[in-house]
């Protein structure tokens, strides 16, 4: 007989709590500054300075192809980072996915262009980028298993949010910083002003490294290994056989919310400034008054999702997606102030966007047992972001090619990938209240609604 979810859960002291809250809000911070930069970096430098060509699509494709290794490679870091979770511990993994990813983001500062050393340029970057998608694999998987093995479980949604607010706060920074620079004159803005926000991050990494190394274990990993020996771990073996329904469902939601998100936080810049030939401050602009918002809606719907559940809160976010984008991309391609372009984003990434994102952490770590739990939520997002988030800037810039300039299938595109996310969150399960020490799926499932 299982042990009851009542008599094994054990709620960890308010103050181990609130440095897990902070501890997971620097490190995602970090992550998705160093993320974010590259992304918008890709749109507004890199195809002019590291991969110049006389065709501007080509060199925007190519741009946005480095953006894509990341993603390719965050799977292996997700295997790799997710199964030593599983088996050593949250902490140390996540310090080690901090000082990896860090150091590759410092290092984009010194890349040189291509007028300066040729080829080596682009393959320096795309190797430093290869690395940052390593560390980046396990980071928010990372915080958000942590964030959720701390939390009691009537405020896991909301303690869980924190991760994903984090996110946006690096979005947010990263944003700001490439509004500030791009107010330089083009020529000095492309020479050196790009560079300060990259090397800027060694900041970052200096407080989120000193926050984690004071963390204590999650109390969920430690109880869950008392009652696992050692030999029967295998995560990647109980995630690929037990486990991979939930996985699915994992890969469904992070398509619809990856597809969405990069829409606004990457393609849009590249499309204002080289299809609409709007100034280049105009995307940035935008995505950062979106992202100040989807900072609190993102607070909202996880404490909503501990209310109403983890399914209804993410199929809104889907739901309202697929409906707005073609009123999202008339204003943009019909209006095209910058007010208006501000105000669509700021709609498509508070709600669309913070409905999917919210109940994240808390829903993907009720997807998976214990003693896989790092395992399956790493490597099943981290696939979802090389199938969609690393594609989307190229298969939107192709398509409005294709198009004709229009950007009809960029939409369709949206609709479709929504359409997937709905499919497998409204098949998977409601796991409001599980039991996170379950180290069984029949225990695992069984321990839902033990909280009303």
């Amino acid at each position: 007989m299982s042990t009851s979810p009542v008599t094994r859960s054990h709620s960890s002291p308010p103050t181990d709590r609130r440095r897990v809250l902070l501890a997971s809000l620097v490190g995602s911070a970090l992550e998705w500054y160093d993320f974010y930069l590259y992304g918008t970096a890709a749109a507004l430098v890199f195809n002019k300075v590291i991969f110049p060509s006389f065709d501007p699509t080509a060199a925007t494709l190519a741009s946005f192809g480095t953006l894509a290794v990341g993603y390719f490679v965050r799977p292996i870091g997700g295997l790799i980072f997710g199964r030593l979770g599983d088996l050593v511990g949250r902490k140390k993994v996540l310090v080690i996915t901090l000082l990896v990813m860090g150091a590759s983001t410092v290092a984009m500062a010194l890349v040189p262009t291509y007028e300066q050393a040729g080829v080596l340029a682009p393959i320096l970057l795309v190797v430093l980028r290869a690395v940052q998608g390593l560390g980046a694999g396990a980071e928010y998987g990372g915080a958000a298993i942590l964030a959720a093995e701390f939390s009691e479980p009537r405020r896991r949604g909301l303690f869980g949010a924190a991760p994903s607010t984090g996110v946006y706060i690096g979005i947010l920074l990263a944003s700001g910083a490439f509004s500030a620079v791009t107010q330089l004159p083009s020529e000095q803005f492309l020479s050196w002003g790009w560079r300060i926000p990259f090397a800027a991050s060694i900041v970052v990494i200096g407080v989120a490294l000193f926050i984690r190394l004071r963390l204590a274990e999650s109390p969920a990993f430690v109880e869950a290994q008392k009652h696992s020996r050692e030999a029967e771990v295998s995560p990647v073996r109980d995630v690929l056989r037990s486990e991979w329904k939930s996985g699915l469902v994992v890969i469904g939601l992070q398509t619809s919310q990856n597809v969405v998100a990069y829409i606004n936080l990457t393609f849009l810049a590249a499309y204002l400034t080289g299809t609409l030939k709007l100034p280049s401050s105009v995307g940035p602009v935008a995505t950062t008054v979106g992202t100040a918002v989807t900072i609190v809606t993102l607070l909202v719907f996880g404490r909503l999702s501990d209310r109403i559940g983890r399914k209804p809160v993410a199929l809104i976010g889907i739901a309202f997606s697929a409906a707005f984008v073609y009123p999202y991309f008339w204003v943009v391609d019909n209006v095209r102030t910058p007010l208006a372009i501000t105000l669509v984003v700021v709609v498509s990434m508070g709600v669309g966007v913070g409905c999917m994102f919210a109940p994240q952490a808390a829903y993907y770590s009720e997807l998976f047992t214990a003693r896989s739990r790092f395992t399956g939520l790493a490597l099943n997002r981290e696939v979802a972001g090389a199938l969609t988030g690393g594609l989307t800037p190229l298969i939107a810039v192709a398509l409005v090619a294709a198009a004709g300039d229009s950007s009809w299938g960029v939409a369709l595109f949206v609709i479709a990938a929504c359409a997937v996310g709905a499919l497998a969150v409204g098949l998977g399960p409601e796991t409001r209240g599980r039991d996170l020490t379950a180290t069984t799926v029949t225990e695992l499932r069984s321990s839902t609604g033990t909280y009303r």
